[in-house]
């Protein structure tokens, strides 16, 4: 049963960083087993593909500007850059576990050689916000759970029995994005009237991006986009795209030991006095600092990654 429902319009945003040559990322195990959104006025969206199964306990998870109630075996599966959060009833305990998925690149490296295909595939998977009860949907619930359990015990060969894993995967969630069946939220209002550009900036964010190209991406004007912009994200389109610019630059310092001025070129920041500037107000720290001893300010960059508020 669904419904919906209004509160106050704060986003979060919380970024993850998928390890090197793997597909996705699995949070797994007694972690998740929590009170969700206890204290929690605010949505969030995630920069790749979120898939959530249920074991256990009930209460409602809100798809932008929908509530749909979830109970012991449903999951979700969440588009990248649309807007949620988890709430269980009474703030009891519920047993969820997780997979963040890079669907673009993964689909890009299965298709390599059809990459209009894969465009295809990826906007299907990447259309509609879903919770499913597993009931209903077996075979992709069991992929789910396989790929978790392949995830968990990582037996030989696990990594190349995953990628066939989530390549079916994928293919069940686009079939379910060109049918519209199911509990679904289609992204036609709140943030997704800026969900393009944000996909935009996460794929571009090394080109020199103005507000009237960011503009034009969201077909709307020069202040209108800002307006919504900064309605829905309390940042400033300039804010949020030096924010993924510097998250670009962490991770490019920590794969590569080039000189800084590379760096900032790479990255997006037209000098290094500017990627320095804007490096530091985010971060808190110099990239120098940061280069050097990046394990001592893991906890700084997360706190820094979940963050999305006005003046962060």
């Amino acid at each position: 049963m669904s419904g919906t429902g209004k509160r106050e319009k704060q986003i979060q945003f919380r970024y993850y960083e998928i390890p090197q040559n793997q597909p996705l990322m699995a949070l797994l195990g007694e972690k998740w087993v929590r009170p969700y959104g206890e204290g929690v006025e605010y949505l969030h969206f995630h920069n790749y593909l979120e898939i959530g199964f249920c074991y256990d306990g009930t209460g409602n998870v809100v798809l932008d500007e929908q509530i749909v109630n979830y109970h012991k075996d449903m999951f979700s599966v969440i588009p990248k850059n649309f807007p949620h959060t988890t709430n269980s009833e009474n703030y009891a305990l519920s047993r969820w576990e997780y997979l963040f998925i890079d669907v673009e690149n993964f689909l890009h490296e299965v298709y390599r050689d059809n990459l209009i295909f894969a465009n295809d595939m990826i906007a299907l998977v990447n259309s509609r916000a879903y919770l499913l009860d597993a009931a209903g949907q077996p075979e992709l619930a069991g992929l789910i759970l396989q790929i978790m359990n392949e995830m968990r015990d990582k037996k030989e060969f696990y990594l190349e029995t995953i990628k066939g894993l989530l390549l079916s995967l994928m293919i069940h969630i686009a079939r379910l994005g060109s049918r519209h069946t199911g509990k679904v939220r289609k992204q036609t209002g709140g943030q997704v009237q800026i969900a393009d550009v944000l996909d935009y900036i996460s794929r571009h964010f090394e080109e020199d991006l103005t507000i009237g190209k960011l503009a034009a991406v969201s077909h709307m004007s020069e202040t209108h986009f800002r307006r919504i912009f900064l309605k829905n994200m309390n940042m400033t389109p300039s804010d949020y795209l030096n924010m993924v610019r510097v998250h670009a630059a962490c991770e490019y310092m920590k794969k590569s030991s080039v000189s800084m001025n590379l760096v900032a070129e790479k990255c997006g920041f037209q000098s290094v006095s500017t990627f320095n500037r804007n490096f530091k107000k985010i971060v808190g720290i110099t990239p120098y600092q940061w280069k050097i001893h990046p394990e001592n300010y893991e906890g700084r960059l997360l706190n820094c990654k979940i963050s999305a508020y006005k003046g962060w």
